[in-house]
């Protein structure tokens, strides 16, 4: 790449600060020239440690939106405000990577697809649980044909204890819900790329307040407080697809079960099938035997990797600029993560009045 960025970041929290920031401030095309939090501090003390010699800080969004010199912003805040800080970046010429998910509601999010298309700038999610080689590997399996027509699929982002105690997780009004806007996302996200399947037809959800009312609970963060607790600890769902795949998301802060497992996808085909649960698995039938493979993933050469050692968090940012270098679509679309969304908030809705929700109906 031989392109420079100008690159401002929106949000100066956790996410900001523990991927976006680390991982552009390892590309030599990427300057990282503004700085925007509401919290003054947080937005100097990363200006100071990633930014450029001329970097801004600024306390309101609409004022760093206001630079032309920018290229490109990073929308790293609650969810509550994605769509609104997104839309305004968008049309004020920018190119803009959101994190995930996209909106807190699929309104916002259908939004912000439309911003994306009436501008022409370029609009991406932050899914970067796509990036990982067990993923990239996966899905060219899945694309090359190899386990056939993929009709069963599970999303698995299920925690035992590790409720996020910090920030707005638990703020039913920032977020819009609990473990399946948050790590639930990610899971079907995976999954419905892994099927390249866009096309949801209904879905059943359930959630679950069982053990956020503890007190002094066990928690990978120390105990959680009970009062802010807004938002599920559990939901589950069943997604059919207009072809008839069926998806089944599980999504958990803190369950009693030993089997855990975050951002990763089971998939059952006609020739094959393959999971996450330990490294990446291959299943199938062959000459009438049985057979399981282990793919080793130690040594490069899949979809989108070049072999380095470079964490997720690095591919994908190191890709979003690609794209927008090379005038190509982001790995992960708007219109891809708008179905996300869409999916979420029926299953949330279907888990509050006990009924199916379809989709897409005409």
């Amino acid at each position: 790449m031989t392109q420079t960025f100008r690159i401002g970041i929106i949000g100066c929290g956790g996410i900001a600060n523990g991927k976006h920031l680390p991982s552009l401030s390892k590309l030599p095309n990427a300057q990282l020239v503004a700085f925007c939090d509401i919290v003054a501090e947080r937005a100097e003390q990363a200006c100071e440690k990633y930014g450029t010699d001329d970097a801004t800080v600024y306390a309101q969004y609409k004022e760093l939106l206001q630079d032309e010199t920018i290229e490109i912003v990073h929308v790293c805040t609650p969810n509550d405000s994605h769509a609104e800080i997104a839309i305004a970046a968008l049309e004020a010429g920018k190119h803009v990577m959101c994190e995930k998910p996209m909106a807190k509601t699929a309104a916002d999010a259908k939004r912000m697809v439309e911003a994306a298309r009436r501008t022409g700038k370029k609009l991406t999610i932050g899914y970067n649980n796509r990036y990982r080689p067990d993923s990239l590997h996966l899905k060219r399996l899945c694309e090359e044909g190899a386990l056939g027509d993929i009709y069963f699929a599970k999303a698995h982002a299920v925690r035992r204890r590790a409720v996020p105690t910090w920030g707005v997780f638990l703020d039913e009004e920032k977020q819009g819900g609990g473990p399946l806007i948050d790590i639930g996302t990610h899971a079907l996200d995976l999954t419905l790329w892994m099927l390249d399947n866009y096309k949801p037809k209904l879905v059943l959800g359930t959630s679950y307040h069982k053990l956020s009312q503890r007190e002094n609970a066990a928690n990978a963060w120390g105990p959680w407080d009970p009062a802010k607790f807004t938002v599920e600890d559990s939901a589950f769902g069943m997604i059919v697809m207009e072809n008839g795949a069926t998806i089944m998301l599980e999504s958990s802060w803190a369950l009693n079960t030993l089997e855990v497992d975050e951002a990763k996808c089971t998939l059952s085909g006609t020739e094959a099938g393959a999971d996450m649960k330990d490294g990446l698995r291959i299943n199938g039938e062959q000459h009438s035997r049985l057979y399981v493979t282990e793919v080793d993933l130690k040594a490069g050469g899949v979809a989108f990797y070049s072999g380095k050692a470079e964490d997720a968090a690095d591919v994908e940012m190191r890709m979003w600029l690609q794209a927008i270098e090379q005038d190509t679509d982001p790995v992960v679309t708007p219109e891809q993560a708008f179905v996300v969304s869409q999916i979420l908030e029926a299953l949330y809705e279907s888990a509050r009045t006990g009924e199916a929700v379809y989709l897409n109906q005409a």
